[in-house]
């Protein structure tokens, strides 16, 4: 006498295993190897899978993602630094490194890096030769001049403050907007380099996007209505720096400040309606304006 089929229903994906466990959103049976904790009972990998499709990520409050958490962008910046830092170093020499420049005597000397990559307006490096300069077409100079230092101690004040700020900028920003906010600070701070400042005159380091930094940390701060009274300390220190210690670009330091202080506004307090569009477009107009401001110095110099 043969014995009744088993009615004890089996795993949908190991037959061989008897379970009364049901995924509780396609109701399949399910083994202890398949089961996957969900907010209510168990489920199945398939509907987990399907589940992290169709969740939308989480965002900051300004729409950013999550994942600036991890400060990979401050990361990347950092890196980036200390690498055109260190080829600086090797190029130039030891008087590239520190010892023979403004900053109370610590910072260094030009080295073949900073003259192909520091804004300058329009100027010869040799008597009678060619001129260089954003005037002469070299624009590239107004973006790689925030990526190279004059020397050791330049780059790591300068890192140190990005490091300290970027963290926490991205947190709260996500990465692309965290960078585009850099970039746009750094590119304004250069642009202002170009227009205040006499043609012959070299200008380079990260201070100008770290400026616009220190003034996105008080429009995310207010925009979270945060304690803002502890950056004022950081604020007032760095225009003292800006303002007393030789060879430091006021209009650099400054037209940073105020570019950074735009974007973050236009980033932190962009209606949640349509908000990456209003801060792209908003950045874009940025970006616009301080090309059209290159283009006048441009002809004001060369006419």
């Amino acid at each position: 006498m043969s014995e009744a089929p088993s009615t004890t229903p089996v795993c949908y994906r190991h037959p061989s295993r008897e379970t009364y466990v049901h995924c509780t959103r396609c109701e399949r049976p399910i083994c202890p190897d398949c089961m996957r904790e969900a907010a209510v009972g168990h489920q199945c990998p398939e509907c987990v899978a399907e589940g992290k499709r169709t969740q939308r990520p989480a965002r900051t409050a300004f729409g950013g993602s999550r994942v600036g958490q991890a400060a990979y962008a401050t990361r990347i910046l950092i890196a980036v630094n200390v690498a055109v830092g260190v080829i600086s170093a090797i190029t130039g020499g030891a008087k590239a490194i520190g010892g023979s420049g403004g900053l109370m005597g610590l910072m260094g000397g030009q080295t073949p890096v900073t003259r192909w990559f520091e804004v300058i307006g329009y100027a010869s490096y040799t008597p009678g030769g060619a001129a260089h300069g954003v005037a002469a077409g070299e624009w590239w100079r107004l973006v790689t001049a925030m990526f190279v230092h004059y020397g050791l101690v330049h780059l790591l004040l300068n890192m140190v403050l990005l490091w300290q700020l970027g963290r926490y900028l991205e947190t709260h920003l996500g990465p692309v907007r965290f960078i585009g906010l850099y970039l746009l600070a750094g590119l304004g701070g250069n642009v202002a380099c170009y227009v205040f400042t006499a043609p012959n005159q070299p200008s380079a380091g990260a201070s100008t996007a770290v400026f616009g930094l220190v003034a996105a940390m008080f429009i995310v701060n207010r925009r979270l209505r945060l304690d803002i009274s502890a950056l004022i300390p950081l604020l007032v220190i760095n225009l003292l720096f800006t303002f007393t210690v030789r060879n430091i670009s006021v209009a650099g330091h400054l037209g940073g400040l105020v570019t950074g202080a735009v974007v973050a506004v236009i980033l932190a307090y962009a209606p949640r309606a349509r908000r990456t569009l209003i801060q792209a477009t908003g950045c874009a107009v940025v970006f616009v304006f301080l090309l059209a401001v290159t283009f006048v110095r441009t002809q004001v110099i060369l006419g």
